[in-house]
C-alpha cells in the first residue's frame, strides 16, 4: 500500500537567503522553471502521495506557497484567452493531482524542524506518512522517485519507520548529523542515533540525515513530548532518536544527487545542475 500523505515543512524565515526572503519564501525561488518545493512535491506525487500537507509561515510567504499550489481560475482563464494554454497545464495538472491542505506555523517562541509535524498532527490521523523540508532537493537521470524508493525498501525490510540518507567521506561526518546504524535481528541497517556533527568519527564512510522520513503515525507521541534543545529548537531529530530507542527505523540510502537549497550555493548548484540535465548551456556572452 502506498504512503498517501505527506507533510512538507516550508515555514522557514530563510535568513541565508536575506534580504530576498524577507518578501520571497526561499522554498519558491526557482530552479529553472519550478520553484524548490515543487520537486519535492514531484517526488510524494511520483511516490502516490493524495494528500500533501504543506507548513507555511504566516503573511506574504506564506501566501505564496499557498497561491502556487491552489486553482487560479481567472488566470488560468487569462492564459487560455491568448492561447497559452500549454504554459499553464503543468499548474493546472498539479492541482489536480493531489489534495493540499495549507497549516499555518506562527510565530512564536516555538521553533525549530519538529513544528511542523507537531503542528500536522490531526492531517496525519492514524496514518503513516512522509515528513520533509521543501528545500531539499533531490535530481535523478533515471527519472525515479527517492520517497517511492524509500516506501519499498520500509516494506521489504518490515520497519516502522525509515530514513532517507546520504553516503559521504567518513572525515566530512563533523560537518553533518550522522546517522548511526545498528543491524536489526532482521539483519537491516536501521537507526541507533542521529548524532549532530560528529567530533571524533573514524569509519571510511558515514550516512548523513537529509530531513526526508517515512514514519507512523504513533511516531507523533514522541514529537508531542518534545522540550526545546540546548539551542532553544524543538528538533525533529530528537524526536526520531526517541522513536528509535524502541523501534526499528531503516537507514535507506538515496540514488538521487542530493542539493541542500536552502542556502544560496545550494541552490545555485542545484540550478545548474538541473539545466545540465535538460541540456541548457550558459553562453559565455549572452550578447554576442
Amino acid at each position: 500500500m502506498a504512503v498517501a500523505k505527506a507533510v512538507i515543512a516550508v515555514a522557514g524565515t530563510g535568513s541565508r537567503f536575506f534580504p530576498v526572503a524577507k518578501t520571497i519564501n526561499k522554498c519558491m525561488l526557482p530552479v529553472l522553471d519550478r520553484p524548490v518545493v515543487a520537486y519535492a512535491v514531484a517526488d510524494c506525487l511520483a511516490a502516490g502521495v493524495e494528500r500533501i500537507a504543506l507548513v507555511t509561515s504566516p503573511g506574504e510567504t506564506g501566501r505564496q506557497v499557498t497561491h502556487y499550489f491552489s486553482e487560479d481560475p481567472e488566470l488560468e482563464a487569462y492564459f487560455a484567452a491568448r492561447g497559452w494554454q500549454d504554459k499553464y497545464a503543468a499548474l493546472a495538472t498539479l492541482h489536480t493531482a493531489a489534495e493540499f491542505t495549507f497549516i499555518e506555523q506562527p510565530r512564536d517562541d516555538r521553533y525549530g524542524t519538529a513544528l511542523p509535524a507537531m503542528l500536522a498532527a490531526d492531517f496525519v490521523g492514524e496514518d503513516d506518512f512522509f515528513l520533509l523540508a521543501g528545500d531539499d532537493l533531490l535530481l535523478r537521470a533515471d527519472g525515479g522517485s527517492d520517497l517511492a524508493d524509500l516506501a519499498a525498501a520500509r516494506k521489504a525490510a518490515a520497519t516502522p519507520g525509515a530514513v532517507a540518507a546520504v553516503t559521504i567521506p567518513g572525515a566530512d561526518a563533523h560537518r553533518y548529523g550522522t546517522l548511526s546504524p545498528r543491524i536489526s535481528t532482521g539483519g537491516h541497517r536501521v537507526l541507533e542515533t542521529i548524532v549532530e556533527k560528529p567530533r571524533d568519527y573514524r569509519e571510511p564512510t558515514a550516512f548523513i540525515n537529509i530531513s526526508r522520513s517515512l514514519l507512523p503515525a504513533d511516531a507523533l507521541v514522541d514529537f508531542a513530548k518534545l522540550t526545546p534543545a540546548s539551542n532553544g529548537e524543538y528538533q525533529a531529530t530528537d524526536a526520531i532518536n526517541a522513536y528509535a530507542r524502541d523501534h526499528d527505523i531503516l537507514i535507506h540510502p538515496i540514488t538521487g544527487r542530493y542539493y541542500d537549497c536552502g542556502n544560496p550555493a545550494g541552490l545555485l548548484a542545484a540550478t545548474n545542475a538541473a539545466a545540465l540535465a535538460q541540456g541548457l548551456a550558459v553562453a559565455d556572452n549572452p550578447a554576442s
